[in-house]
């Protein structure tokens, strides 16, 4: 059997059977286990599956966003934790980007005592917390307002970026995978892919729940990231197969 048409067998033995062990597979597949986790990070890569432990799982698709109300309630010790390793990247007199979103929003949370920066942002309650409790310098992106994201997507937000260079972009997501990240909304994948060409450094701050999930539009290839910091909860396979790629990974409590 080629590795084509193995890796339809895994799929379709997936389809009926929420997750599988690589044990199990090696034995219905009749192939070793190296060859087995060959075709598993060909389909991590794809998008198609994600790695989980002792196994592999189908990624999950997803069609639509939590609200920003919802998302500040749901795992806000990785959130922290993340935000406040990520804000001691900063160099001073730093030009950043903070992606919409409630990570990001805790790295602003970090910020107050700043008063060298200057932060852009399409989120408005990254803009509202900055603007009230900090010193730095503030830029909204404006353009097309996102009622449910509390932010600003579409060509003007993009437009923004691409006037200004970033020295370093803290990018969010709802949604990534070995492939990249991806969003349920067009209108984001124009602002992602204008940070991404406007700033020198590029991190992806996610907490390890929203891997493994597929949204309709690929946004960003992974490889764009220079670092992705997430939480601890993060497969190990997957930190592997990413260094392979030259993607550092940072785990955080």
């Amino acid at each position: 059997m080629i590795p084509a048409e193995r890796q339809r067998a895994i799929l379709a033995l997936l389809s009926n059977q929420e997750v599988i062990g690589i044990h199990d597979l090696t034995q219905q597949l009749q192939v070793s286990h190296m060859t087995i986790r060959r075709d598993i990070a060909k389909l991590e890569v794809d998008g198609r599956v994600m790695s989980v432990s002792g196994g592999v799982q189908l990624t999950e698709m997803i069609h639509s966003e939590l609200s920003h109300d919802v998302k500040i309630g749901q795992n806000n010790n990785e959130k922290a934790g993340i935000g406040l390793y990520a804000s001691n990247l900063i160099e001073p007199n730093a030009t950043i980007y903070l992606d919409a979103g409630t990570t990001t929003l805790e790295i602003a949370h970090h910020l107050v005592h700043r008063d060298d920066l200057l932060v852009v942002t399409n989120d408005f309650a990254i803009t509202a917390f900055l603007l009230n409790n900090s010193e730095c310098n503030l830029y909204h992106t404006g353009g097309k307002i996102d009622r449910m994201n509390q932010s600003c997507v579409g060509e003007k937000a993009a437009r923004l970026l691409n006037e200004i260079n970033i020295d370093l972009a803290f990018v969010s997501t709802s949604s990534w995978s070995q492939r990249g990240i991806s969003t349920p909304s067009e209108d984001k994948v124009l602002v992602k892919k204008a940070v991404i060409a406007s700033s020198r450094v590029n991190y992806l701050v996610s907490d390890s729940s929203k891997y493994g999930k597929v949204a309709t539009f690929h946004a960003v290839d992974i490889d764009s990231f220079d670092k992705i910091i997430t939480d601890i909860h993060f497969p190990a396979s997957c930190i592997q197969g990413l260094s392979e790629r030259g993607i550092e990974v940072v785990t955080v409590k």
